[in-house]
């Protein structure tokens, strides 16, 4: 995958709790990346295998309607562990917030 400064925000964005479930509207907000971009990184990581995807229950969504949650797969937390490493030694990265990874 190339490396964007969407995929570098989305990365540590979801690095910073692996083993949860991440809504997108939440990872927008941590990550700082715009729909526009961020829906299209989230579909190629389920694509490559990085994610996992599913809705919650009507019970857990109470009266809203349900959202879309992505959880990361040991593939994905391999992954973007080394998008984060590579990002650390590229300085188009260095203003990038790192510090969730």
């Amino acid at each position: 995958m190339r490396m964007t400064h969407a995929l570098v925000q989305l990365a540590a964005a979801l690095m910073a709790a692996p083993n949860d479930r991440h809504w997108g509207y939440e990872l927008s907000k941590r990550s700082g990346v715009r729909s526009g971009a961020m829906y299209p990184r989230l579909t190629q990581m389920l694509e490559q295998g990085w994610l996992v995807d599913g809705w919650e229950t009507r019970k857990e969504a109470g009266s809203r309607p349900p959202r879309r949650y992505y959880t990361l797969t040991t593939k994905g937390r391999v992954e973007l562990g080394a998008v984060l490493a590579r990002a650390e030694r590229d300085q188009r990265f260095h203003g990038v917030n790192l510090g969730f990874a």
